[in-house]
């Protein structure tokens, strides 16, 4: 199984890059693993909210293959524990899934045909947290996770 992670907006920031390509190479020895950075299309800078979604809908859509797994990132989504995420990781890799999408959606949110699609839609937190933190602390949680799977020492540290 690979993992991907997706994000809509622009590149990471100095501020987290190093963090995010720690745990991303962290993964890497778990899972093949990958970031997708999706613009949002300059045309939409003065469209309306429910425009913005929608293009960036369609966009993450024509970019998924139907046998992928999206977990897409939501404040209304479900909450987790640590292991909880673990386990929903492991329970994809004995689906055999090729490729488990975490998607961060845009400044707006996630367009309702992409929660649709969705497996699960999952929330970090109740508090509204900066695109370019979540990639971090999705990043993080990740790796967290598949050293709970390993039981290795991270998580109890």
């Amino acid at each position: 199984m690979k993992i991907q992670f997706w994000s809509v907006g622009k590149a990471h920031e100095n501020y987290v890059k190093e963090g995010i390509d720690l745990f991303t190479k962290r993964i890497a020895h778990y899972y093949p693993v990958e970031w997708k950075l999706i613009a949002t299309p300059k045309a939409l800078a003065s469209a309306n909210v429910n425009e913005v979604k929608k293009a960036e809908g369609e966009k993450i859509l024509q970019l998924l293959k139907p046998e992928d797994a999206l977990f897409v990132l939501d404040e209304r989504g479900k909450e987790f524990t640590s292991d909880g995420l673990a386990n929903l990781i492991q329970a994809k890799a004995n689906e055999s899934i090729k490729n488990l999408v975490f998607l961060i959606g845009g400044a707006y949110g996630t367009d309702k045909m992409i929660l649709q699609r969705a497996s699960l839609q999952w929330s970090l937190s109740k508090l509204v947290l900066p695109h370019q933190l979540v990639r971090l602390i999705l990043a993080e949680q990740v790796y967290r996770a598949c050293t709970i799977l390993r039981n290795e020492k991270y998580h109890h540290c």
